[in-house]
Parts: structure tokens; C-alpha cells; sequence
């Protein structure tokens, strides 16, 4: 049923360069299905309202939605901005928490919009994508260091992104692919509709909407335009050498065969961002000679992406290889982490606590499990295993000594490391 919903849409993706009628995509159907994705625990915008709480008059709710929008009438209220603690680090990090009625509203375009521009983004845009998650990107990433002739790197770091999104040209680039002005416009209602905090409404005048499903399409599309295409066309277009880019939302690598045109892209790119109302950190920003041909002139530079370190090594049929390993920042962080959430939690029943740690080890193995990577796991599931002897003991005026800690170990199991992610 839900899918029929989007037939139209996917017809004319097909069939022209730009797509109209998109607004009876926003219909009750995909409104109820966007409902039932909600999490039911999930933090409330300046609403107040919870799932349960809206689903006791959903059809009405949803039908009201519908009307609104016809008569444009809806408009999506200011998100409510509250700060979380940034991980490794003293600042603290903004998090955007849309009104309910907002994130289904959302959720539905942010579908459309995936539906529009998944056959026009490029195979080096990762994120946010279907089949382009986090381990496709480093994956495709050293595929491209090991099988391309590749000895120079460009590793960027953008300031701000998502805060500093200019509209006027997002809207330029969406309207290119768009003719439905309502969809458009309601686009531009949630990117201006601003920011609670503290009981003072903020007006967004740049910038994404902060916590919206919408979000991450909206920047892909930005830099779909502002930096993927230009890429392509342009400077892979000019370069002698070979030239490639793996980019994950607004974190990305390029290679490149050539110093000479890895040293012109870097500064190119900084009038192409100012053009687009973006920057990178030049601090945080490198251009590093790394790949085959860097190891055999005995320069060992390494980069980290996406939470992992790249090196240069040699696999064990002693040819060249890219090794990821979990980033030492990283793993300092995640170390850290788990330390305070143990000394938070050590009062609790030994059996409880150990299936808590051991959900969080699946979720540590289940992202940095990637081919080459069993040491790193080890290593951390033995700082947490110690850590957790450590808070036994002091909770507890008697010792606990090694010995009956493992005999603890052998009825209550630490979850061991496992390779999720094997990469050719």
C-alpha cells in the first residue's frame, strides 16, 4: 500500500529532469507509516507531545495535518535546542528536537526527497544513503589508495557545516530538480521556522534544521552541488593524474596521483566554499603523502576518517595494503566513556551490569569490526574487563580477588570481539 504511494514520483524521477506534483506524497498513508517509525521513548519538541500521546487521535491528527497543509496554514514550530556533552571533549554539543507533528511531516519529505536524488548522487557520496553507510565509505576508500595510482591525500575538515548551510542556494539547487513550489515551500518553512532555548525563539537565517529527518538529505543535496559535481566535472576533469573523493556526509578524503594538482585542489577549495558560504578548518586540514608509492619512499604519514586510522602496511602475502585500526582518539574517548559509565552504574546486580557492558561492547564491535581490526577490539574489551574488577572492588569492603572475579566471568560472560564488517 505504502509504496503505490510513491509510484508517481518514482515515474517521473524516470522520466523527466525535474519533478512535479510531489505534494500528494504527503498523504495520511506515509504520514501513519512515519508515526509508526517514531520511537516511543523519544525526548519532545516545545509540543510536549509523545507518541502515545498523539496516536490516541491519530487518523483525526494525521487528517488535520493534510487540511493545514492545503491550506497552508501549517507551519512547523521552532525546535527545541538542548545540549548534550560532546564526546572527548569539555564542549558541550547543540541537539535540535523538532515538535512531533514536525518529524513525521519531515520524515515523509525526507522520503520523497531520497527517492528524487538517490539516482543522481554520485557513487563517491556516502551517508544518509541506502547501501552507503559508514564501512562502504572506508571500504571504497582504501580500494581506491590500494587498486589507483594514488600518493598524495587531501583531508578536509568542514567548520560548521550543518550550521552554516546558506538557503538561498539550497533553494536554487533544489528548485534544478524541483517544479512542485508547495513541496519547495514547505522547505523553506522548516528551514526557517528557528530555535527555542531558554524560552527565547531564535530565528535561523542559515543552516539545517537542527535534529531534522530532513536534515541529512538537505546536505547531501547541498553538497551533492556545492562539492561532489564539482569535483567530478572540474577537477578530476583538469587533473593529468588520477583524482578520486569518498565523502561521508561532510567528512571527506581525496587521492590524488599528483602533488602538484592535490596542492591546487586544496586551494581551489576554499574560494569554491566561500562562494557557498563554507570553510575548513585549516588547522584540522592536511594535504599528506600516503599510499604505495609514499611507503617505498619510507614517508609513514597517517590519517584518521570516520573513526578509524588508515596506515600503510603489507598484507601477508607481503604485498601492499591500507590497515584501518580504530583511531587512538577514538579509543581514548570510548575508554573513558565506559569508565564513567561504570563508576555511574557500580552498584548495580553484577548480572544486570555485565548484560548492560555487554550491550555496549556489541555496539563498539558492531561498528569498529572491520577486517584487521581484532587487536584493537581485544584491547578494549580487556580495558572495560579490567575496569570492571576495579568497580567491583570498591564497592565492597571485602576484596574480590582475580580468581573469583573469573569465576563471576564464568556464569556472567564478557561478550567477546567478532568481525562484523569483512572487507575484500
Amino acid at each position: 500500500m505504502l509504496e503505490t504511494e510513491y509510484q508517481e514520483i518514482d515515474s517521473q524521477v524516470r522520466s523527466c529532469k525535474a519533478v512535479q506534483n510531489l505534494m500528494p506524497g504527503v498523504n495520511v498513508t506515509t504520514l501513519k507509516a512515519a508515526h509508526q517509525r517514531q520511537k516511543k521513548k523519544k525526548a519532545v519538541g516545545i509540543d510536549g507531545t509523545t507518541k502515545s500521546e498523539y496516536e490516541q487521535n491519530l487518523d483525526e491528527n494525521l487528517e488535520s495535518i493534510i487540511e493545514r497543509m492545503k491550506r497552508f496554514s501549517y507551519r512547523p514550530l521552532p525546535v527545541r535546542r538542548t545540549y548534550i556533552t560532546k564526546e572527548g571533549s569539555d564542549k558541550m554539543r547543540p541537539l535540535g528536537i523538532p515538535a512531533y507533528e514536525d518529524r513525521l511531516v519531515q520524515g515523509v519529505m525526507a522520503d520523497i526527497l531520497i527517492r528524487i536524488y538517490e539516482p543522481k548522487f554520485l557513487e563517491c557520496s556516502y551517508g544518509f544513503r541506502p547501501n552507503h553507510d559508514c564501512h562502504k565509505a572506508t571500504e571504497a576508500l582504501s580500494k581506491k589508495i590500494i587498486f589507483t595510482k594514488a600518493d598524495w591525500l587531501v583531508d578536509v575538515d568542514i567548520k560548521g557545516f550543518f550550521d552554516n548551510v546558506n538557503h538561498n542556494w539550497l533553494i536554487k539547487f533544489l528548485e534544478h530538480d524541483i517544479e512542485d513550489k508547495n513541496f519547495i515551500r514547505y522547505i523553506k518553512r522548516f528551514l526557517k521556522s528557528g530555535v527555542m532555548e531558554d524560552g527565547k525563539r531564535l530565528e535561523s537565517d542559515k543552516g539545517t534544521p537542527q535534529g531534522g529527518l530532513i536534515s541529512p538529505t538537505l546536505a547531501n543535496v547541498y553538497l551533492h552541488y556545492v562539492l561532489d559535481l564539482w569535483f567530478e566535472k572540474k577537477v578530476r576533469g583538469s587533473c593529468r593524474g588520477n583524482a578520486q573523493m569518498v565523502r561521508y556526509a561532510d567528512d571527506f578524503v581525496c587521492v590524488f596521483e599528483r602533488e602538484d594538482e592535490a596542492m591546487k585542489f586544496y586551494e581551489a577549495l576554499k574560494e569554491r566554499f566561500a562562494k557557498f558560504g563554507l570553510e575548513f578548518a585549516e588547522d584540522k586540514s592536511k594535504v599528506i603523502r600516503f599510499g604505495r608509492f609514499a611507503r617505498q619512499h619510507g614517508v609513514e604519514e597517517t590519517f584518521d576518517f570516520l573513526g578509524f586510522r588508515f596506515i600503510n602496511a603489507t598484507s601477508r602475502n607481503g604485498k601492499y595494503t591500507v590497515a584501518c585500526r580504530t583511531s587512538p582518539k577514538k579509543m581514548k574517548v570510548k575508554v573513558a566513556a565506559m569508565k564513567r559509565w561504570l563508576r555511574d552504574n557500580m552498584h548495580i546486580d553484577k548480572q544486570e551490569l555485565i548484560q548492560k557492558i555487554n550491550q555496549k561492547l556489541v555496539g563498539h564491535y558492531r561498528y569498529y569490526g572491520i577486517t584487521g581490526n581484532t587487536a584493537q577490539l581485544n584491547l578494549f574489551c580487556y580495558f572495560v574487563t579490567k575496569e570492571l574488577y576495579r568497580v567491583l572492588n570498591r564497592r565492597s569492603q571485602r576484596k574480590l580477588t582475580w580468581e573469583k572475579f573469573k569465576r563471576i566471568l564464568v556464569f556472567n560472560p564478557i561478550t567477546q570481539p567478532k568481525i562484523y564488517h569483512k572487507y575484500a
